[in-house]
């Protein structure tokens, strides 16, 4: 809360945010889990179940509500939930807290340090680079105005459309701004509020929980739930090299992404009950009808909430189906009935959602592995490494997944828990994530959200794997936090022994494999020895532990040594953003269209380039949309439908030149040349009302511009002009 306000919330926003999420959303969807999926949970693990639950019913309620013209009308859900549980005799029994599990002081409060640690490091890496007054959040990174306008499209209207290009589908996963945009018509936060400070953080508080509930019932330790939370938070490919961490060593998972991928932290909300539910049908456990519904409701709300969740489902659950196949030479049809509802699920998304784009997915295998080495010899270009370079940079990369990831191994110590349904269903969304991360292809390296969304249950099988191998190998407690200690000191013992300073000139990159080859060395040498002094199980297990203790707390570890061996460069948070100053009153004149205009009146704007990248034309400019929350008829086209199926690897997405030469010839002329005739065109062909004029850092806007519209607003740079109706 402190932080919040510290950062520009007010406290009646604090304080109506807390009462809407509270009433509406958490206790509806806590009597909701309560009738519907039994089994016993602490207090803060069924808040956060129905938390999840109750985002989950808004969105599905919004979509319905907004397309009937009528968004309030999603207060009917838990309108109608407090009145079932109310009236309904057999349901009322549900307002008493029923037996719960009650769980240790010290989990509860290190869950507490980890949530606090999420915040404060999303308030020095997000707050503080994307503030809420104008000029300054002009500066910020191209997500935020990206982000904002797809609110404000979902607050005026469903189905939606891109709102920066008119006419252009928006086939992306768009629930979280469905769930914004409701959030909004609720408690009339500004929704650069929502999306800037508040609406991510009880889904933080809400996906720790559920993380920690998934690896407690899998590991069946409290400890284990909360090492894989910590593992999820805390785990990254080790980087052994001094200065800034770049490449595929940057960790985008949770603490990174909370805030910059709104759709990914919703996502991972959504999915985290999803699997809890579905462990418990796959194991039989659920035998009544509600876990069936909880189940196909969490699956609705996935298929627009982030497209790489239902791949990564399917994928799981077939991995199961093989596993009972090959054990029971039979497909149970619980495994069966969970495998109809994905496919549902998926097809609905991919060609009704999606409309079977491919968002700019493409096979080219290895594509991040050179991207990889080309950030960390700091090549500007698509020059591309050497056969040689190729394969070491390679190995690096699954040499250091290996060292994360090594304790997934330790479930062959004990082959028996590989039967176990939750098993190999987390192992199937980990196989989809290393398999996307090695063969796909995405401009913005988006195929890594496969990956990091099966970080959590890569992280409770490691967990699992490591416990049960040190179980098996007996070593002693003594031992254990030796093989720690070693793999915490050489983690930046090797750093600064080899002294590998990024980024390395490229005629010199084999320097790039020395960190690596000497952890190698490092660690087969020690195996070595352990296995002449002390078997190789506890050999096995003693090298597994220092490999924990080398990944665990990988994302740590860059940040320290980025600290103490500094780089010049900007921190990853603000790769995207730009020096150059925003429009002088574009807020006030996006606020003044916003609150003059018609949601459905289309609005022209000279502005396509984001500030200081004019030539070449950086097109990811999504002001104008965003803080008028109105279509444009060309603004920023970067990230559309049509753009990202005409990239291909070597291409800049974001320099893609615009594809309807016509259109974008007669909205410049608008501005640069208007004539009587341009301006009943734009009317007349694409209905365009209002005009947005920025004269600061665009050349070009004619004086005679309000000889053919009326100029009805002004502020600093900007100018809003309305077309005469004809």
């Amino acid at each position: 809360m402190v932080v919040l306000l510290r950062y520009g919330v007010t406290p009646r926003d604090l304080l109506v945010f807390a009462v809407y999420v509270a009433f509406g959303l958490a206790l509806p969807g806590v009597l909701l889990v309560r009738a519907l999926h039994g089994g016993r949970r602490t207090l803060a693990e069924e808040i956060a179940f129905g938390l999840a639950l109750g985002y989950a019913l808004e969105v599905c309620s919004y979509i319905a509500a907004r397309a009937a013209g009528l968004p309030l009308l999603v207060l009917v859900w838990p309108t109608a939930t407090y009145a079932l549980f109310l009236f309904v005799p057999r349901l009322r029994p549900h307002w008493k807290s029923p037996p719960r599990r009650h769980a240790p002081l010290w989990w509860s409060w290190a869950l507490a340090l980890i949530m606090i640690y999420l915040v404060a490091w999303g308030a020095v890496s997000y707050f503080a680079l994307t503030p809420l007054t104008w000029p300054a959040l002009g500066t910020a990174a191209p997500d935020v105005p990206f982000h904002l306008s797809l609110i404000g499209e979902l607050k005026n209207h469903v189905p939606p459309t891109m709102p920066m290009v008119a006419g252009e589908p928006l086939s992306y996963h768009w629930f979280v701004y469905a769930h914004f945009a409701a959030s909004s018509q609720i408690t009339g936060i500004e929704p650069l509020i929502l999306l800037s400070r508040l609406g991510v953080v009880p889904m933080l508080a809400a996906l720790i929980t559920l993380i920690a509930l998934n690896g407690r019932r899998v590991t069946g330790s409290w400890t284990g739930g909360l090492l894989a939370t910590a593992a999820t938070i805390f785990v990254a490919t080790p980087s052994l090299y001094l200065g800034k961490d770049i490449g595929s060593f940057t960790w985008g998972g949770i603490p990174d992404l909370a805030w910059w991928s709104p759709t990914q932290t919703f996502g991972s909300l959504l999915f985290a009950p999803l699997v809890i539910v579905l462990i418990e049908i796959l194991q039989q456990r659920a035998r009544s009808a509600g876990g069936w519904l909880l189940l196909t409701l969490l699956t609705a709300a996935l298929t627009g909430a982030k497209a790489t969740y239902l791949p990564m489902l399917a994928v799981g659950l077939v991995t199961v189906a093989v596993v009972e196949t090959i054990r029971e030479r039979r497909l149970s049809r619980h495994t069966a009935g969970a495998l109809c509802i994905t496919a549902m699920g998926l097809a609905f998304s991919q060609f009704v959602l999606y409309a079977g784009t491919r968002g700019a997915l493409v096979v080219s295998p290895f594509y991040f592995i050179r991207t990889t080495w080309r950030a960390l010899t700091g090549i500007a270009g698509q020059e591309q490494p050497t056969a040689s370079s190729l394969i070491g940079m390679t190995l690096v990369v699954l040499l250091g997944w290996l060292v994360v990831w090594s304790g997934i191994l330790g479930l062959l110590a004990r082959p028996r828990l590989l039967a176990r349904q939750a098993v190999p269903l987390m192992l199937g969304f980990g196989g989809i994530g290393f398999g996307t991360a090695l063969f796909l292809a995405h401009p913005s390296l988006s195929q890594f959200f496969f990956l990091w969304g099966a970080y959590p249950y890569l992280a409770i099988l490691a967990i699992l794997g490591l416990r049960e191998l040190v179980a098996r190998a007996g070593v002693s407690r003594r031992a254990v936090l030796s093989a720690a200690a070693c793999g915490l000191l050489s983690v930046y013992l090797i750093p600064v022994l080899c002294g590998v300073r990024v980024p390395v000139p490229p005629e010199r990159d084999t320097l790039l494999f020395l960190p690596y080859i000497v952890l190698a060395i490092a660690a087969a040498s020690a195996g070595v020895v352990l296995i002449v002094k002390a078997g190789w199980i506890r050999a096995w297990a003693l090298t597994t532990v220092a490999f924990a203790a080398i990944g665990l707390p990988a994302d740590l570890h860059a940040r320290v040594l980025a600290t103490v061996f500094p780089l010049a460069g900007e921190h990853a948070g603000e790769a995207g953003r730009t020096s150059a100053p925003a429009a002088e009153g574009l807020m006030a004149a996006g606020r003044w269209l916003r609150d003059h205009s018609g949601p459905g009146d289309l609005v022209a704007t000279n502005a396509h380039c984001r500030w200081g990248l004019e030539s070449p034309c950086d097109s990811r400019q999504f002001w104008a949309s965003a803080l008028s929350e109105r279509r444009m008829l060309v603004e920023g086209w970067a990230f559309t439908f049509t753009s990202e199926n005409r990239w291909h690897p070597g291409l800049t997405v974001a320099q893609i030149p615009f594809w309807d030469r016509e259109r974008i010839r007669l909205n410049d002329a608008a501005f640069r040349s208007p004539t009587a005739a341009v301006m009943q065109d734009l009317r007349r062909r694409y209905h365009v009302r209002w005009l947005l004029a920025e004269n600061g850092h665009l050349a070009g806007v004619s004086p005679e511009l309000g000889d053919f519209a009326t100029l009805v607003f002004r502020s600093g740079d900007c100018s809003v002009y309305r077309l005469a109706d004809g």
